[in-house]
């Protein structure tokens, strides 16, 4: 057995520890049973980001949009392809700045669709702008490695 990473449940917030070894096998939260790494964006509010950021052993990356927003929505789709492509290594999440101010505020975000990657507690980079799918997935890979 591997070593224990700690990941968020996306859907109620309980922290899992997982050995590194099962991430390509599904693990489920203990809790609610939901996927931890299901290969697609979860979304998520703002109370939850913060504990992914904060615990969580694989990098995340956060997609901060809005319904709203026309360029927020044509990426939906690539964001979602990079997430299956990168998965079990790195999660994708999205937050809806219209319904997470809070999350528009701590992160100090003047402009949507904007990607942050979060890795080890700490904001890692940012990546503005709508974007194909390789290009997210090239801009995780610049500042994590291959995690995928």
């Amino acid at each position: 057995m591997g070593a224990g990473l700690k990941l968020t449940c996306t859907d109620c917030g309980t922290v899992n520890r997982v050995p590194a070894d099962k991430l390509g096998a599904g693990p489920k939260c203990g809790t609610c049973g939901a996927r931890l790494v299901p290969g697609k964006p979860a979304e998520i509010d703002f109370q939850t980001l913060q504990k992914c950021v904060k615990g969580d052993d694989l990098p995340i990356v956060v997609d901060f949009w809005a319904a709203w927003c026309g360029p927020c929505r044509m990426m939906g789709p690539q964001f979602a392809e990079a997430a299956q492509a990168m998965a079990p290594g790195v999660r994708f999440a999205k937050v809806d700045t219209q319904s997470n101010p809070d999350a528009t505020v701590r992160y100090d975000i003047r402009g949507i669709p904007l990607l942050i990657l979060f890795h080890k507690g700490r904001e890692v980079a940012r990546l503005t702008g709508a974007r194909p799918a390789a290009d997210i997935i090239a801009f995780v890979r610049n500042h994590v490695g291959e995690t995928a």
